[in-house]
């Protein structure tokens, strides 16, 4: 009699063919599933006509107060922090307000911007290219932009403020700050303490300025003056955008706008002050609420009533998938604090609230 051979047992339950390729069936009709429900949340968004998909840009229009209006007051969000880094791995603060800008240009039916600012304040470049577009916008399309700062509006928070036709601010608001800051860590001690010096090899006595690796006599005096100059340069624009800016407005507003007050120079030394502060030294032109700075708006633009409209990045699912394929190859360890702290950049300027970087 031959061996009797046993049979071999079945494959586990997850590697069975049937169940594979249901399984991938599954996943597929997920994701069409999500698509179809996207398209159709759009068309019907579209239909019941409380947004707008503008031709030719990743914006979609959001109405957020429908007042039955020929007329619109487009919002613009300015919060957190200001930087040119690219934000949800897609985005980046600058070119957000860059195109809702255009879109807000070349939309007739927008009599004024309105410019909500939350914000700590964050690089110089970035406020910088922001207080630049809210200028260029003014001059090219004559619709007036109007400032409503939150709880938080300090140094660069303020810098994109400055151009602006009208500035309003809560009695509460944080605001001020001017100034500039560049900070960075010198660990030489600590290094000293575990035995480790570094070797550097530079082509100029220069070129290692600012490293954190340097003792206390290698630190040259010349390199504090040109570091200090840079700094003094970035302030002397700042205090010059603050100058210009409500003068302008001054002007504009004529009587009804206020002027900064002869002290202003004593005030631009980094310190912060209350909205109402700001209001008694010329630094905003109103002390109010959101909706005091909506009826400034339609003031400016010599309007009777307007919907007020915000631009919005609608879901993209490609964006999505790119954030799904973006990988790290380097390993980090990331130590939680529990607080939601800015990130500063050793070497770089910053407009920035003393209260965010100590």
């Amino acid at each position: 009699m031959p061996p009797m051979m046993a049979n071999p047992p079945p494959p586990p339950y997850y590697m069975h063919p049937i169940r594979q390729g249901r399984g991938w069936k599954y996943f597929a009709l997920f994701l069409l599933f999500i698509l179809v429900s996207i398209m159709g949340l759009n068309f019907l968004l579209f239909l019941a006509g409380g947004s707008t998909l503008h031709s030719g840009s990743r914006f979609q229009e959001v109405m957020v107060e429908d007042q039955g209006s020929e007329n619109k007051i487009a919002v613009i969000k300015v919060e957190g922090m200001i930087t040119g880094a690219v934000l949800d791995g897609v985005h980046d603060l600058v070119a957000l307000i860059r195109d809702q800008l255009k879109i807000a240009k070349r939309d007739t039916a927008v009599k004024a911007v309105l410019l909500k600012v939350d914000s700590p304040g964050g690089e110089v470049m970035a406020s910088d290219e922001i207080h630049n577009l809210i200028q260029a916008f003014q001059a090219d399309s004559g619709k007036p932009v109007i400032a409503s700062m939150g709880s938080l509006a300090a140094s660069g928070g303020y810098y994109v403020s400055a151009p602006c036709r009208w500035i309003v601010a809560n009695e509460l608001t944080i605001t001020g700050s001017v100034g500039v800051i560049m900070q960075g860590y010198n660990y030489r001690g600590l290094m000293d303490k575990v035995g480790v010096r570094p070797q550097t090899y530079k082509s100029g006595k220069f070129k290692d300025m600012l490293s954190g690796s340097k003792s206390e006599n290698e630190i040259l005096p010349e390199e504090k003056q040109m570091v200090q100059a840079l700094i003094d340069q970035t302030y002397s624009r700042f205090t010059n955008i603050v100058v210009k800016g409500r003068a302008e407005a001054a002007k504009a507003n004529k009587e009804k706008g206020r002027a900064l007050s002869p002290e202003w120079r004593q005030l631009v030394d980094g310190r912060v002050f209350s909205g109402k502060e700001a209001y008694e030294h010329g630094f905003v032109d109103q002390v109010g609420n959101f909706e005091a700075a909506v009826a400034a708006a339609r003031d400016l633009a010599r309007i009777g009533s307007a919907n007020l409209v915000r631009y919005e990045v609608p879901f993209d699912l490609m964006s999505v998938m790119r954030l799904l394929g973006k990988t790290d190859t380097g390993k980090s360890v990331k130590l939680d604090l529990g607080l939601d702290l800015p990130r500063i950049w050793p070497g770089r300027m910053y407009f920035l609230a003393p209260s965010l970087w100590e």
